[in-house]
């Protein structure tokens, strides 16, 4: 989520080779932890089910195979790509509205498998057990989950039923608006739901409260302070910011 909150405010979505290699170095260090996860997952299953050799070496090999397909290809064909600087140009209001709903689009599918999984929790034995507060918590980072896809998903429908489709400034500012605001909420929910994930691993309401409160500040830096002193930092080298018709 990263490259599109600086897109948005620190390019003021126009395109520029620092987003490129922004984005690409996000895409590394966002394949990296999903490659251990991966790992981790299938020996759990595996050694739950068929025992612990079966296990390292399903978690080992999964591990392996995704090492390869995201990061050694690279390294065995030896291709390497460099990002030439792009021309100064206006970046037409069609392909910035273009790129602002596929922006929503990317980040909606992670805050609907959340909001589900919110619920298939609730129905659990193990919820069942939690604290009255804890349960309440739950409840709320369910809501803000909720607000967050709706956020997503009114640029779309605004674009649609509101404006016939048609590309205008007056859409683009209010659908940027929504983009911009929604991951505020996703932020508070996954703080949230890490609180009660700490609290059933460990009981302990200090050590679930400062969990979460340096999740909710990880991300709120990550994608609002990161890109707007980037922001910050162009406007003071005095370098306009380099757009490029996509």
């Amino acid at each position: 989520m990263a490259p599109s909150m600086i897109h948005r405010l620190a390019e003021r979505d126009g395109s520029s080779s620092r987003l490129i290699r922004t984005t690409n170095a996000f895409a590394g260090m966002g394949l990296a932890p999903i490659t251990a996860a991966l790992g981790l997952s299938a020996y759990v299953v595996l050694d739950r089910h068929f025992g612990k050799g079966i296990g390292v070496i399903g978690g080992s090999s999964l591990t392996a195979l995704a090492a390869i397909g995201w990061f050694g290809l690279e390294l065995l064909t030896g291709l390497q790509t460099k990002i030439r600087a792009m021309e100064q140009s206006t970046t037409p209001l069609s392909i910035k509205i273009d790129q602002l709903l596929t922006e929503a689009r990317v980040i909606i599918p992670g805050g609907q498998a959340l909001f589900g999984f919110q619920f298939l929790a609730m129905l659990t034995s193990g919820f069942d057990k939690l604290p009255q507060t804890v349960k309440a918590l739950h409840a709320t980072a369910l809501v803000l989950i909720a607000i967050n896809v709706v956020l997503l998903m009114t640029p779309a429908a605004l674009h649609r039923l509101s404006f016939g489709g048609e590309d205008s400034q007056a859409f683009f500012k209010m659908g940027s608006a929504f983009v911009i605001a929604a991951p505020l909420f996703l932020a508070g929910g996954i703080a949230l739901e890490f609180y009660v994930v700490m609290q059933k691993i460990h009981a302990s309401e200090g050590w679930a409260g400062a969990a979460s409160a340096l999740i909710f500040l990880g991300l709120f830096a990550l994608w609002y302070v990161l890109p707007l002193a980037l922001r910050h930092g162009r406007s003071r080298s005095g370098h306009p910011i380099q757009r490029k018709v996509a």
